[in-house]
């Protein structure tokens, strides 16, 4: 279960105290409570749970890299920040190995602690609760293929729904590895028609002499080897729906007689004739730029117009990428049981760096890196190591600079490069972010910022960031 909840371990009270009040006049919704060591925190958690943790390393008894490694090894998801006032790159880097999120030194800056708390609830809220919906959200979706949760995702899932009650005709378009052939199953297993057959079509697959006999059905004789009478796929498909797959390879001959079936509702077998009237709804599905081979005289403008009478785009994962963590366990756990292997996970910052990874293949390209992942990863959890197979392996974006690797083929790093590399990742997250929030509204993200349009304008050139690319995320 999510609670808002955040357990300040400390043996100094008055700083444990001090803490409470700060930050619970920032965050008045944040339940805090406050323990003064790590054998009343692990008897608190074996009761209880919370979203964050703030742990003292330097506690009598236990110290807190001993409690941080006994908490996430009960709740892996557990977001925990590491405080001490000894702190040390070697201390720091032995924490996040361990899982912990973050590492504040003492005295604290007010400001650096609220934006690491800020940050911290973000993270919680995503990882945990990704996660912890997942088999609820697997039971509102018309197939357990079709996941996620998003604002993205709902927006899209409240589209198939509205679409799927009509009987229209539907173009399904969208890149490579979007899941068009899921949407056009979640239109069927949504639509009136689901008791009905659905039949998919993958038209090139099917050899352009054969595909409308395949289609359309033939009669005895109608050529060599016809000895008997052969149902059509629209036939077949009579009272439900048919999926025609890459419908932008149809050969431009069969596209006329495809067009007749849209127009009248009824197909003529090969050998025959007489028509059949057919009951079934068509919902095609591309990944090409039909409006471009009609010009170039490829494909039916007027076929183009019977098809597209009701659009579906499906989203690229760029606009799921909140998605990712419940797509990733979704994946892992299909795999485990196609292998037969104990269930396995991802470790927080291999999905981390999965969430900050571009995939021009989409879902498709995550699902193969979780399979190859899961298939030789030797140990139930997965971490980073583990995606090294990727060309340019993903990492995840660190919070401060005790997490930066400085040394590069045996030589340390120098002082202004190292500053300008993350000063430069800094930038481009912080954009990113911030034209996220504001689905690509350059305006309103100068408001938020600070920062004057011209000069946000300026950033974005630089950096190679464009607000089209976030125009889809925002609701």
């Amino acid at each position: 279960m999510i609670k808002n909840r955040l357990v300040i371990v400390d043996d100094e009270i008055d700083m444990r105290n001090g803490l409470q009040r700060l930050l619970g006049r920032e965050f008045p919704g944040l339940q805090i409570i406050g323990l003064p060591d790590a054998e009343q925190a692990i008897n608190y958690f074996e009761k209880d749970s919370a979203d964050l943790a703030l742990l003292d390393i330097k506690m009598p008894g236990m110290n807190g890299l001993d409690l941080l490694k006994q908490l996430m090894a009960d709740d892996p998801w557990l977001t925990a920040i590491m405080m001490t006032g000894f702190g040390s790159i070697a201390t720091a880097v032995e924490a996040i190995k361990l899982g912990a999120y973050d590492f504040i030194t003492k005295p604290f800056e007010k400001d650096l602690i609220y934006r690491t708390i800020s940050k911290a609830i973000e993270r919680s809220r995503l990882l945990r609760e990704n996660y912890t919906l997942k088999e609820q959200v697997c039971t509102k979706v018309p197939t357990e293929e079709l996941v996620g949760q998003s604002t993205a995702f709902q927006r899209f899932y409240k589209n198939l729904e509205t679409i799927a009650r009509s009987n229209y005709t539907i173009l399904v378009r969208g890149e490579s590895g979007t899941g068009k052939e899921l949407t056009a199953r979640a239109i069927h297993n949504l639509s009136d028609r689901k008791d009905k057959p659905l039949i998919m079509v993958n038209c090139p697959a099917i050899p352009e002499h054969l595909l409308e006999s395949e289609l359309f059905g033939y009669t005895r004789g109608a050529f060599t080897n016809a000895n008997q009478d052969q149902k059509g796929l629209f036939a077949a498909a009579h009272g439900g729906t048919l999926c025609l797959d890459e419908i932008g390879d149809i050969p431009f001959a069969i596209q006329s007689k495809l067009l007749r079936v849209l127009q009248e509702n009824e197909i003529k077998p090969l050998g025959s004739t007489r028509t059949i009237k057919v009951d079934v709804r068509i919902v095609a599905l591309t990944n090409l730029n039909l409006e471009q081979m009609i010009k170039d005289r490829l494909f039916r403008e007027d076929l183009f117009y019977r098809l597209n009478v009701v659009t579906v785009t499906t989203p690229s994962l760029k606009d799921l990428s909140e998605d990712i963590p419940l797509l990733v366990a979704h994946f892992t756990k299909k795999v485990c049981c196609e292998l037969n292997l104990p269930q396995k996970r991802f470790d927080q910052w291999a999905i981390t760096a999965l969430m900050n990874r571009r995939w021009p293949g989409n879902i498709r390209e995550l699902q193969n890196v979780v399979r190859r992942a899961v298939m030789f990863c030797q140990n139930d959890i997965i971490t980073l190591d583990d995606l090294n197979f990727i060309e340019n392996p993903p990492r995840p974006v660190m919070e401060s600079a005790f997490f930066e690797d400085f040394e590069k083929n045996g030589e340390f790093e120098a002082y202004k490069d190292a500053k300008d590399r993350i000063i430069d990742g800094f930038t481009k997250n912080y954009i990113s972010a911030l034209l996220r929030r504001t689905g690509g509204n350059v305006s309103q993200g100068a408001e938020l910022s600070g920062i004057s349009r011209v000069a946000l304008q300026k950033i974005m050139k630089r950096q190679d960031i464009r607000g089209a690319d976030f125009r889809h995320i925002l609701e």
